[in-house]
């Protein structure tokens, strides 16, 4: 499991609630619902994008240390 792994299960977790909320606040005619669903979308998708992020930095440095032995 690589370092990133956690951010990006929290990344998807926000993506996903993000879209019911949005779906929620659409359907309710709640701007405001609507408006926080796309806010944790972003952030989820940012969230995601640094465990990837982490992951590249761990596997270059695994590869690093493996040309170095």
């Amino acid at each position: 499991m690589g370092a990133g792994t956690g951010d990006k299960a929290e990344g998807k977790w926000d993506e996903v609630k993000g879209k019911v909320k949005e779906g929620v606040g659409d359907a309710t005619d709640d701007e405001s619902m609507e408006a926080e669903g796309k806010k944790d979308q972003v952030k989820g998708e940012g969230k995601q994008a640094w465990g990837d992020l982490k992951n590249t930095g761990e596997s270059i440095k695994e590869r690093v240390k493996d040309a170095t032995d």
